[in-house]
């Protein structure tokens, strides 16, 4: 049957499988339940899944997962019992943080706090030792007292100690020799030094992102453990197994494990990537993501086909300093609870039915309504056709949940009601598109609305209508869109060596020989990995700024510079600034403060197919005809079979289209298409 590859994106309530036949570039799609408990679990049943089918375990050579088990422990504060030590007379930094409230609604917060400590004060140490701006060694480190301070913290528990010293990624021997003494004192203790982690300039930074990687590298370490014993279990053996990175690219099980901090945007990256191959088939260079699964929304903005690229961002309030799309997330999903309050308040969010007991209408225990059994009520879902058949939807049990929680507090009928809150999470979705979008320039009028995730189709059509967007892309499996992004994604690896220097007086041999340095590092690590020289990409970059400001801007670059490349990399760089800030001083100096590069090891691409229409009648694609709810207006409503939809197939809404991995709403005065990808290509006013 040909050799697999299998990738699965774990969420909330589903986890969503692709296997992929890399001898006839078949694809199929599954969808099982999540185990929270244990997400391995389902992985597992995923992977059974595909062996009763007749696939022999060692066929399997190519595994990717999209993880949240770090994220959750992020924002849910289950991560473990964590140390820092700094430098001596300064254990300040984390507590300070950037001194002053974030920006943005926060900042009109009277009762703002910070986030907790994930190292607090009582579990924080001091090393004496100095290494100078310059990287050389004022005073050498004290181990004695190293020693005593380990012993005191040993009595509060600690399971992991995050090491952070003044410079060391300049001159790293301090933090290696600490990690040492600590297996020395503490044995068994998880240790995460800043010079390994993110070895670049700004304390902060450098220090939040080490300690939140110490925090959850533990049990990162132990579920991929876990999930590499139950695969071994059941014959799965290849040595490319991966786990999606924040910055859209894979890493190994083992590097993951050491780096997990990587993976807290590992769930939504692989939809990312999967977007942009969506630029390309689509021809629609202009794309918001629109991810909606069972807990949460996530969405992105890709301009002229790229992604938006950070190099720092915030989880939670959390700042991470390392490489992640730009992706904005909000609580809002499938799952999503509604209540009305003691004051008579309606709200939606953020607590979500999980896939445990789940939404009132699987019949698992929930009690509480959902957005799930709001579109079930309102007739946009089916009860015998989701997953294909496979789960059965209780209406009756979803009205009762409604008109029990919601419906009779507010003297309102239960569809009514059900309106209600979808109208209401719509909207916290709508604005965190224009959080990404219009706050920050953009026209939405420019944008393609790409949905994707369990239940993104089914919103997509009314948010993009009330935002004024150019249209809806629906991809053809969009339920494990983020798990199909996976199969297509490379491997990278990140490297960042921060060198404050003026560029007036540096040459380009001098910055070449940083690069060289580098990316002999990103080689022998994807080489190790079983690339070779042909399938490996280098890609570098420079952080920039006028001198004296306190934020640089990221200048992409040769990683082999020719003579005159700085006197254009200066010219780039303020026209980058200026197109950024709306202003440049071309006749200020320009620092270069540090160096970035990326290895990229190529995996050998996913082909799209094409599909020639069959002649097929819009007609022949009905599967039934079923009431459904637009604007307290009910209406008999088409339901279609995706998969019976013809290539180049028109029809106007009010219609639903069914398929195993979703349901996609088109909504009244809507219309859509089938491209010769199979997208289903929707625009507003009937156009």
């Amino acid at each position: 049957m040909g050799l697999y590859r299998v990738t699965v994106d774990t969420g909330g309530t589903f986890s969503d499988f692709v296997y992929l036949n890399e001898d006839t570039d078949e694809i199929t799609v599954a969808k099982i339940p999540s185990t929270p408990d244990d997400p391995s679990r389902a992985i597992l049943s995923g992977v059974e899944l595909l062996i009763a089918q007749g696939v022999k375990p060692q066929d399997i050579r190519y595994f990717c997962h999209g993880t949240t088990v770090g994220t959750n422990a992020l924002l849910e504060g289950k991560g473990v019992r964590t140390g820092l030590l700094v430098t001596e007379g300064f254990r300040g930094v984390y507590e300070v943080q950037e001194q002053s409230r974030p920006h943005g609604p926060t900042i009109f917060d009277i009762m703002y706090d910070k986030p907790s400590l994930l190292a607090p004060a009582s579990q924080t140490g001091e090393v004496r030792e100095r290494v100078a701006f310059d990287g050389e060694i004022l005073k050498a480190l004290d181990e004695d007292h190293l020693r005593q301070e380990l012993r005191r913290l040993q009595k509060t528990g600690l399971q992991s100690i995050a090491v952070c010293l003044l410079f060391s990624f300049l001159a790293p021997q301090h933090e290696a020799r600490v990690r040492e003494i600590i297996a020395e004192e503490l044995p068994g203790v998880s240790v995460s030094l800043s010079s390994e982690i993110v070895p670049q300039i700004r304390e902060y930074y450098r220090l939040s992102t080490t300690v939140i990687n110490a925090y959850l590298q533990p049990i990162l370490a132990r579920y991929i453990a876990n999930l590499e014993g139950r695969l071994a279990g059941a014959g799965v053996d290849t040595p490319q197994k991966y786990i999606m990175q924040s910055n859209g690219g894979m890493s190994t099980f083992a590097a993951t494990a050491k780096k997990a901090v990587a993976t807290v945007l590992s769930g939504p990256a692989g939809g990312i990537t999967a977007s942009v191959q969506a630029c390309r088939t689509t021809g629609f260079q202009n794309l918001i993501t629109f991810d909606m699964g069972g807990t949460s929304c996530d969405v992105a903005l890709i301009k002229d086909g790229e992604p938006s690229v950070s190099n720092r961002g915030k989880i939670e309030g959390r700042d991470i300093a390392l490489p992640m799309i730009d992706i904005n997330t909000v609580s809002a999903g499938g799952g999503t609870l509604a209540r009305v309050d003691r004051f008579g308040t309606l709200e939606v969010g953020p607590e979500s039915a999980g896939a445990q007991p789940g939404p009132a209408c699987y019949s698992r225990g929930g009690t509480q309504p959902t957005i799930t059994d709001c579109n079930l009520v309102l007739g946009y879902l089916g009860e015998d056709n989701f997953l294909g058949g496979k789960m059965k939807l209780d209406r009756l049990k979803a009205r009762t949940a409604i008109q029990t929680n919601v419906a009779d507090a507010l003297q309102m009928t239960v569809p009514a009601a059900a309106e209600g809150i979808v109208r209401i999470i719509n909207v916290k979705m709508q604005e965190a598109i224009k959080a990404i979008s219009t706050m920050r320039g953009h026209d939405l009028r420019d944008f393609m609305l790409l949905a994707f995730g369990g239940a993104g189709p089914l919103h997509a059509g009314r948010i993009a209508e009330d935002l004024g967007m150019a249209g809806v892309v629906v991809p053809l499996y969009p339920g494990v869109y983020s798990a199909m992004g996976l199969v297509m994604s490379d491997v990278k690896h990140d490297y960042i060596r921060s060198r404050l220097t003026s560029l007036a007086k540096i040459t380009e041999d001098q910055i070449n020989d940083v690069f060289a340095e580098l990316a002999a590092s990103a080689k022998l690590e994807l080489a190790g990995e079983d690339f070779t020289d042909s399938q490996i990409r280098i890609e570098a970059a420079l952080d920039m700024r006028y001198a004296g400001q306190g934020y640089e801007i990221t200048v992409p670059c040769d990683v082999a510079l020719q003579p005159g490349a700085i006197r254009k990399l200066r010219a780039l760089f303020d026209d980058m600034h200026k197109q950024s800030f709306g202003h440049t001083a071309p006749d200020e100096p320009v620092e270069i403060v540090s160096y970035r590069l990326r290895g990229v090891g190529l995996v050998p691409p996913v082909k799209i197919p094409k599909f020639a229409p069959t002649g097929a009648k819009l007609t022949d694609a009905i599967r039934e005809t079923r009431k459904a709810q637009f604007d307290g207006k009910v209406v008999d409503c088409p339901v279609y079979q995706r998969e019976k939809l013809d290539v180049g197939v028109t029809f106007t809404g009010p219609a639903i289209i069914d398929q195993l991995d979703c349901t996609t709403v088109l909504f009244p005065g809507h219309a859509a298409r089938v491209d010769e990808y199979r997208n289903i290509i929707m625009t507003m006013g009937g156009a």
